[in-house]
């Protein structure tokens, strides 16, 4: 598994101005992929280049972290067991990604705003195992990706809401579902009351 951070469209994020990047994009109930179906994306990135996020709330149940570490031959001293490992995209799905709080910073971290920064290298992996990662994490594989102008169309076409992030969410350990109704909860809307015709914030 290659943990490394070289995409072009995520090396310049000091223009954040009216993009997505920071926050969260919420599938609309009548999202016809099954692989986003009440997803929960943290958006790492949005500019002229495209967009990419996270998905935050799906479980991989087939991997455990200790199995990660094991076949990256990283030895673990019993820090970051509990750490459950998301599906964060069907793009590059062997590829690492962890989302984490802005306590751990290396020169490999991009700093997606002051609450939230990525890092996908391995060094953050062997910090976890060892206790010296971030106080708040996590470990996706994979990402969602968009080309030019792809996302802005799909929210267009009543595909996705989004909504201010909130580390609570990033971080927390709900299911898919209960993520999915607290950050369509946080535009004060009724998830029973949405439609996959309604409109978008």
């Amino acid at each position: 598994m290659g943990l490394e951070l070289k995409d072009p469209m995520m090396a310049d994020q000091d223009q954040n101005a009216g993009t997505l990047t920071g926050q969260l994009l919420v599938a609309m109930p009548g999202m016809q992929d099954p692989r986003f179906a009440k997803t929960v994306i943290y958006m790492c990135a949005h500019n002229n280049e495209g967009a990419m996020g996270l998905v935050v709330n799906k479980i991989i149940d087939s991997i455990t972290f200790p199995d990660l570490l094991a076949q990256l031959g990283i030895e673990s001293i019993g820090y970051g067991d509990q750490i459950r490992i998301h599906f964060g995209g069907p793009v590059e799905s062997s590829r690492g990604f962890v989302l984490h709080s802005p306590d751990y910073h290396r020169d490999t971290t991009m700093v997606v705003d002051d609450t939230l920064a990525l890092t996908a290298t391995i060094d953050i992996l062997k910090a976890i195992a060892t206790g010296g990662g971030p106080e708040r994490s996590m470990l996706a594989l994979g990402y969602a990706g968009w080309g030019p102008g792809q996302l802005d169309q799909e929210i267009i076409a009543n595909g996705w809401l989004h909504a201010p992030s909130d580390p609570d969410i990033v971080f927390g350990e709900d299911e898919t579902a209960v993520k999915w109704e607290k950050a369509i909860g946080k535009l004060g809307i009724d998830p029973r009351m949405l439609s996959d015709t309604a409109g978008h914030a």
